[in-house]
């Protein structure tokens, strides 16, 4: 069963595991929908989300959390067939690369565009990432799926005061910060103990990945995929 805790009414609202993707899911999304900030979980650990289409909201993340300025925000989204509708002007290499470690706890930072317009990632473009780059999650968990197909894009950090543990249930994120979020989405303990594997494929082109941070995957994985794509025949 999820639990929706609103936090401004300090009630919690129970919905049966049956229709937690049409009703619990769809109390999250209106929420995220209308600028809210909420905590959620993914295939790691939880997360803050925020819609795209409200830049203020992702804003509002960085002084919940505490975040420094300078550390960037990844977005979330479904699956990769997003991605493949608006057709990014990735490299064969990219595309299989991604296409093997997506859906999952890696996140892949690569060149920004004008292709992230198309994601609907436009309201929030110079709110996200760097100026030059974004990353990319495409969890690998049936309710953060379910949500970002109904919301579009979100940008999403962890859920947890900046230089803090991550958490890894519901009842961390609503001890540590649900008096300043619109809900918290619980399921739970989480997947992992830990976040995502952050890679740098923003070179991949020149045959280089650099991993940023090590996560929930191991660098010995990620590199052993990264062999897989190159040899992929018609690659390089």
């Amino acid at each position: 069963m999820l639990v929706i805790r609103n936090t401004a009414e300090k009630e919690l609202i129970l919905f049966d595991e049956n229709v937690k993707c049409t009703s619990s899911l769809r109390t999250i999304a209106n929420m995220l929908d209308n600028g809210g900030v909420c905590g959620i979980p993914t295939d790691t650990v939880y997360a803050l989300a925020a819609s795209c289409k409200h830049p203020e909201a992702i804003n509002r993340i960085y002084s919940i959390k505490e975040r420094p300025s300078e550390k960037p925000i990844c977005i979330c989204i479904s699956n990769l067939d997003q991605l493949r509708v608006i057709n990014p002007p990735f490299s064969p290499l990219l595309w299989n690369f991604m296409d093997l470690v997506y859906p999952g706890g890696i996140s892949c930072i690569v060149q920004k565009g004008e292709w992230l317009k198309k994601l609907g990632v436009g309201p929030a473009y110079e709110t996200v990432g760097t100026n030059d780059s974004i990353m990319i999650r495409v969890p690998d968990h049936t309710v953060t799926a379910h949500l970002t197909d109904m919301t579009g894009p979100l940008a999403i950090t962890s859920a947890n005061p900046s230089g803090e543990s991550d958490s890894t249930h519901h009842d961390m994120v609503i001890t540590r910060l649900s008096d300043k979020l619109d809900a918290v989405l619980c399921d739970g303990y989480s997947n992992e103990l830990v976040g995502s594997t952050v890679v740098n494929c923003t070179k991949i082109n020149e045959g280089i990945i650099k991993i940023l941070r090590e996560g929930c995957v191991p660098t010995t994985k990620i590199m052993q995929l990264f062999e897989r794509a190159k040899n992929t025949p018609g690659v390089l």
